[in-house]
């Protein structure tokens, strides 16, 4: 009989297997179309295979793997073509979210929103660009998970993964990224100085932004 702390376990496992998965597919260290060997990934991540598929049906609600009858599950591929939708959707709910955040002025998340400003404060332009796009995934999520709004958090989460898929799919032909990233720092001031409009419209422009900036090397 299965006991209450072996669900738990495997309920953590299965959580840690999505997140490190989940991050890999985002930053194409699995490649787009690559077959997922859930027997060799469990080895490597210490994990069991029934917490692997419970990881791998999420990723597929989140459209990074795609799984067909017989043939296995497959990281999915990056659909430039998919910008315009996503961020049409995403500049209004990271608007929201944004607004949100800043009236509680960053609220239980206030103290990591600063050591994070803090951190993109000292970034130059000599910093990898992986190291950009990943405080760029920090800042994002952190200010999902203070608009204290898990549908909204979950939304969001999902499109700004699918998003940066495609940010990482162009990157050896972007310019310096760092000006973008370094828009955050203000960003973040305006939600911790509790100015909801104002960080709300500048979450807008910095989503057009990026659409901008990516579409000038397609």
């Amino acid at each position: 009989m299965t006991t209450t702390a072996e669900i738990a376990d495997s309920e953590s496992m299965a959580e840690r297997s999505y997140r490190i998965l989940r991050d890999r597919l985002i930053m194409l260290d699995i490649a787009p179309g690559d077959p997922i060997n859930e027997a060799a990934l469990a080895a490597d991540l210490g994990t069991g295979r029934t917490p692997m598929r419970e990881a791998l049906k999420r990723l597929e609600i989140d459209h990074l793997v795609v799984s067909y009858p017989r043939r296995g599950t497959f990281a999915t591929g990056v659909d430039v073509t998919e910008l315009a939708s996503i961020s049409d959707v995403r500049f209004s709910l990271e608007s929201l979210a944004t607004r949100r955040a800043a009236e509680e002025k960053g609220g239980i998340y206030r103290e990591e929103l600063e050591k994070t400003r803090e951190a993109i404060s000292g970034l130059d332009s000599l910093h990898d660009h992986r190291q950009l796009i990943e405080f760029d995934l920090k800042v994002h999520r952190l200010i999902y998970q203070a608009a204290n709004n898990h549908h909204l958090e979950e939304a969001l989460v999902r499109l700004d993964n699918l998003a940066t898929r495609i940010w990482c799919m162009v990157l050896n032909r972007l310019p310096d990224i760092h000006q973008h990233i370094s828009e955050h720092v203000t960003l973040i001031d305006l939600i911790l100085a509790g100015d909801s409009e104002a960080a709300a419209a500048m979450a807008g422009e910095h989503i057009l932004n990026f659409e901008k900036t990516v579409r000038s090397v397609l």
